[in-house]
């Protein structure tokens, strides 16, 4: 990230949808940019912290879900929902760490239209340590008190319900 600016600008934004006279959009304006920075801030945050393990976040994600998962492994397809990314998404993913050996894929015992992906012990170990460091670089100075923390996660759970993203 570069110098911080002198002064806020997507309050200079807001002025200026403001005087344009899109007055009632300036707010919900301001605030879907704000949360759009906000994500930018934060993915920075974690991708600087994972880079030194040869993660994105979106392949430590998979890992992480993978390491949750009973048996350390789930079908693609179903990665891809719990992930809520594209299927093709879920594939490239599990084609970078399965050449990295953190991964593998087999095939589903009774579905042969389903492959299963798994996590192996190097794979298992590297998303302990990044976890251990996500936590400790990332979540544990995440830059919100604990008050907005639960605030933030309630408007966007709500949000997100909202949206159809879950039930």
């Amino acid at each position: 990230m570069g110098a911080p600016l002198p002064r806020d600008p997507i309050a200079d934004a807001q002025r200026n949808w403001e005087s344009r006279g899109w007055a009632d959009v300036a707010g919900p304006m301001a605030s879907i940019t704000a949360i759009m920075r906000t994500q930018q801030i934060l993915l920075a945050r974690i991708e600087a912290v994972l880079k030194p393990f040869g993660l994105t976040f979106a392949r430590y994600e998979l890992l992480a879900l993978l390491g949750f998962a009973r048996e350390a492994q789930l079908p693609m397809n179903k990665a891809s929902a719990l992930l809520q990314v594209h299927p093709t998404s879920v594939t490239n993913a599990v084609d970078r760490l399965e050449a990295a050996g953190l991964v593998e894929r087999s095939p589903h015992p009774t579905d042969g239209r389903t492959t299963l992906v798994r996590l192996t012990p190097a794979g298992r170990k590297l998303a302990t340590t990044a976890t251990v460091e996500l936590n400790a670089q990332v979540f544990a100075n995440s830059g919100f008190s604990p008050t907005d923390v639960q605030q933030l996660t309630r408007i966007l759970a709500d949000f997100r319900r909202n949206a159809g993203d879950f039930t």
